[in-house]
């Protein structure tokens, strides 16, 4: 068994073998989208890579145990994914500032995250921790709650709640990150490798308790070990560019310091 809460500089593959079935509460996992030139982004085909992953990771996860597959919209397309993970949702990440320079088809403005369970009852979702706004006008969330099915039938728990409501499977309130970012890292990681705090927090939050244990496979520079830290889950990442994991390295040892400062 591998040691927790430390970054491996290592490739993942390699690694997996070490991580004992059963084990991983929660996985995030931003890989390759097989789209760019990028060195880490040469996948021949990023279907049967993700095949790969999602067989790898039915094995690792607890029963009840969640997968958060980042990609593109194709990214499990042509794939039978079926008999070793199930999948629950594919959210949409919604993001209206991207360039839209398209000239013969329509620009791509959103990424897929592919939300699985392993068995047919997550061991967590914590929507309590992750609701959003209303934004809903009172006329006609009255009028809404009114219907049959929502005040005798099986929908009765769909009314207003006045912590906010779900947040559905399309996610424009999470901005991606721009050069004026504070937490950007840096202009070469932007769009490609680093994903806003606030993204992976809601996926930690949703799906995972606190002293989980959470798998990152490709941690790039870092973001879910230290979202993991501040929410007190255990993590274990790996990363093979050795200038992202001594990063990554630096974020974490930022994150302690800040912790051990609201202590005092």
């Amino acid at each position: 068994m591998l040691e927790i809460d430390r970054i491996y500089c290592a490739d993942a593959f390699e690694m997996f073998p070490k991580i004992e079935d059963g084990t991983v509460d929660l996985v995030i996992c931003d890989g390759p989208y097989g789209v760019t030139a990028n060195r880490w982004d040469r996948i021949p085909s990023i279907q049967e890579f993700n095949l790969e992953l999602i067989q790898i990771f039915a094995r690792k996860l607890k029963e009840g145990g969640a997968l958060y597959l980042f990609g593109k919209p194709d990214c499990i397309d042509f794939i039978d994914y079926r008999p070793y993970l199930n999948l629950r949702s594919k959210i949409v990440w919604y993001q209206p500032s991207r360039l839209a320079q398209g000239r013969i088809n329509y620009t791509n403005n959103y990424d897929i995250i592919c939300y699985f369970i392993k068995g047919d009852k997550p061991r967590v979702f914590n929507l309590d921790a992750i609701r959003v706004p209303q934004l809903v006008e009172l006329e006609h969330r009255l009028r809404c709650e009114r219907v049959p099915s929502v005040l005798n039938g099986k929908f009765g728990r769909t009314k207003f709640h006045h912590e906010g409501k779900n947040p559905g499977d399309v996610w424009g309130d999470i901005k991606q990150l721009t050069y004026r970012s504070k937490e950007l890292v840096s202009r070469e990681f932007l769009n490609t490798i680093q994903k806003p705090a606030k993204l992976i927090d809601r996926l930690l939050q949703a799906s995972s308790i606190e002293g989980d244990l959470v798998l990152d496979p490709f941690a790039g520079v870092g973001t879910c070990p230290a979202v993991c830290r501040e929410l007190n889950r255990h993590f274990i990442a790996f990363e093979w560019n050795r200038e992202f994991a001594a990063t990554v390295n630096s974020r974490l040892k930022k994150v302690n310091n800040d912790l051990a400062a609201r202590l005092f």
